[in-house]
C-alpha cells in the first residue's frame, strides 16, 4: 500500500469560508507564537525547546482573555502546526533545510484536518464544526473503498480553495519494457533523450513575462494596505497560478510518459541549487524546474515498479565521447555540436550526453560501478592523491 494525495478545487459556502479562514489563521498564530517562543528560549537561555513542551503552550494560550478566540476552532489543525514546526526544526538541525520562517497572511494558508477532525460518509467530506460537505469539484474518482487518513484544506494567495486527501493505495505495476533511456536535462531542449529525440523547454515564465510585467506594474503603484494593492496582488498571484499550473501540467505528462515507456530511466544528480547561483542562467534554470523533473520521475519509477538510476554529477558526460571513451579537455556551454579529435565522430553534445548517462547508468544498475571519473588511473602521467600531493602512476 503506498500514500497518496488527490487534490481537488473546491467552494465553500460564505459560512465555510469564514471557519476556514479563521481556522488557518489561528493556526498560523500559534504557529507563530511557538516559533518565537523556541527561538527566544534558544537565544537566551541556550534551551531546546520541543513538540511537547508547544504542546503545553498552546493549552495556556487557550486560557488567557485575549486568545479565546482560539477556543472556536478545532484544536487539530493547531496542533498539527506544531507538529510541523517540529518537523522543520528536525530538518534544520539535520541540514536539510534552512530555519523556519514565519508565516505571512498574504500567503494564503492551510489548514490540516486528521481523522478526529472529519467525517467521510458518502464520498462526502465533513469537517469539524461545519454542518455541511465541502462543495468538491470531483475532477478525478477516487479509488475504490478508499479512506482517506488525512484531509488538508489550502488557500492559495490567488483566492483559490483546494483540499489534499490522502488516501492508502495499491498501485498496479506496469508490464516490462525492454526499453532503456538515458535523460539529458537542458535549457533550450529540456531534455535530450538517448534515442536521439529532443523535448523542447516550453518556457511557461518567458510566455507569461510581460503580462506579469504588467500587473507588477500595476500593483507598485497603489498605496499601501489599501483594498486596491489588495486587488492588484491578487492579479499578480494569479499570473503567477498560470505559469505553475501550465509548468507542473507539462512535467507531469513528461514524466509519466518516460516511465511508461521505458523500464530504466538515467538522469544527472545536479546540484541545482548552485547552478542558480550563475545570475545569467538562473532564471532560466528555475523556469525548466529540473529538481522537479528528477523528483517526480523518481517516485513515479518507484510507484510503477521501474528503475531509476542518478548519475554521479562530476560524470563527464558533455566531454567523453560516446563511441571512443576519449574525454575533450574543454567544452563551452556555446558549443553544440563537436568532433572527436580521437576518432572524428560526431557529436550532438546534448545527445551524446544523455547516451553516456545512459551507458553510466546501466554501469552502476547492473554493478554498482563507479561511474566518478577518476584522474589516479591515468596511464603515464603524475597522478594527483585527495590531499593534493603528486604521486607517480601504478605500474
Amino acid at each position: 500500500m503506498t500514500q497518496r494525495s488527490f487534490k481537488y478545487r473546491f467552494y465553500p459556502t460564505s459560512e465555510q469560508e469564514t471557519l476556514l479562514r479563521m481556522t488557518m489563521g489561528c493556526a498560523r498564530l500559534v504557529y507563530n507564537r511557538a516559533l518565537a517562543a523556541r527561538t527566544e528560549a534558544w537565544y537566551e537561555k541556550s534551551e531546546r525547546v520541543g513538540y511537547e513542551k508547544t504542546s503545553t503552550m498552546l493549552t495556556s494560550w487557550k486560557k488567557q482573555e485575549d486568545l479565546q478566540f482560539l477556543n472556536h476552532v478545532s484544536s487539530v489543525p493547531l496542533q498539527q502546526g506544531l507538529r510541523h514546526l517540529q518537523t522543520a526544526f528536525s530538518n534544520f538541525f539535520a541540514g536539510r533545510a534552512k530555519y523556519p520562517n514565519f508565516k505571512k497572511k498574504r500567503n494564503g494558508g492551510n489548514a490540516e484536518f486528521t481523522k478526529a477532525a472529519f467525517k467521510w460518509k458518502d464520498r462526502k467530506v465533513f469537517l469539524a464544526k461545519c454542518s455541511q460537505p465541502l462543495a468538491i469539484r470531483w475532477s478525478r474518482q477516487l479509488p475504490l473503498c478508499a479512506e482517506p487518513s488525512t484531509i488538508t484544506v489550502k488557500l492559495s494567495p490567488n483566492g483559490r480553495w483546494t483540499v489534499s486527501i490522502l488516501v492508502d493505495v495499491e498501485i498496479e505495476t506496469l508490464p516490462k519494457s525492454l526499453n532503456l533511456v538515458g535523460v539529458d536535462l537542458g535549457i533550450s531542449s529540456l531534455v535530450a533523450l538517448s534515442t536521439g529525440e529532443k523535448i523542447a523547454n516550453p518556457k511557461g515564465f518567458k510566455v507569461k513575462k510581460a503580462k506579469l510585467r504588467k500587473a507588477q506594474k500595476t500593483l507598485s503603484r497603489k498605496h499601501q494596505r489599501s483594498n486596491n494593492r489588495h486587488k492588484a496582488r491578487v492579479k499578480v498571484a494569479k499570473v503567477h497560478a498560470q505559469i505553475s499550473d501550465a509548468r507542473n501540467d507539462f512535467l507531469h505528462k513528461l514524466t509519466t510518459r518516460l516511465v511508461r515507456e521505458n523500464q530504466l530511466i538515467a538522469v544527472e544528480d545536479l546540484s541545482v541549487k548552485n547552478m542558480v547561483k550563475n545570475r545569467k542562467l538562473a532564471l532560466s534554470i528555475s523556469d525548466a524546474s529540473w529538481s522537479e523533473l528528477v523528483r517526480q520521475l523518481e517516485y513515479k519509477c518507484d510507484w510503477y515498479g521501474r528503475t531509476f538510476v542518478k548519475i554521479d554529477r562530476w560524470f563527464p558526460s558533455s566531454k567523453r565521447c560516446g563511441h571512443c571513451g576519449h574525454i575533450v579537455d574543454k567544452l563551452p556551454l556555446n558549443i553544440r555540436e563537436w568532433d572527436c579529435p580521437k576518432c572524428g565522430t560526431h557529436h550532438d553534445r546534448d545527445i551524446n550526453a544523455s547516451k553516456n548517462i545512459l551507458a553510466a547508468g546501466l554501469a552502476v544498475s547492473v554493478c554498482g560501478a563507479n561511474v566518478r571519473p577518476d584522474s589516479l588511473k591515468v596511464k603515464g602521467q603524475l597522478r594527483k592523491t585527495p590531499g593534493g600531493k603528486k604521486q607517480k602512476p601504478n605500474p
